[in-house]
């Protein structure tokens, strides 16, 4: 990981899962710009994560950009296959938010 003040482009991401192998994937590169693009707000079902989503999408939509809402049947598990197709579809870029 990066420390702060650092020139060096390395980023570490971890994964929480319990897996025994995590597998290796690859980084998707970030869009230049937000323009014309479908955000996908992805609420994973945790207390108050649908309140921060909320104040995003009023940023989002107030710069003109169009948003889509999403939401996990429960924290507990990955969302449902037939969900995350949907969400690939409709959209450009997406921001899952959790909060405890």
């Amino acid at each position: 990981m990066t420390a702060p003040g650092s020139t060096t482009a390395e980023t570490v991401v971890l994964d929480p899962t319990g897996e025994r192998h995590p597998s290796q994937r690859q980084l998707l590169e970030r869009p230049s710009s937000l323009e014309g693009a479908t955000i996908g707000l992805l609420d994973i079902s945790k207390a108050r994560g649908d309140v921060f989503l909320d104040r995003l999408e009023e940023h989002l939509v107030a710069r003109g950009l169009r948003v889509e809402r999403f939401r996990k049947p429960t924290f507990t598990k990955p969302a449902p296959i037939d969900l995350r197709h949907e969400i690939s579809t409709k959209c450009d870029v997406v921001i899952e938010a959790l909060a405890d």
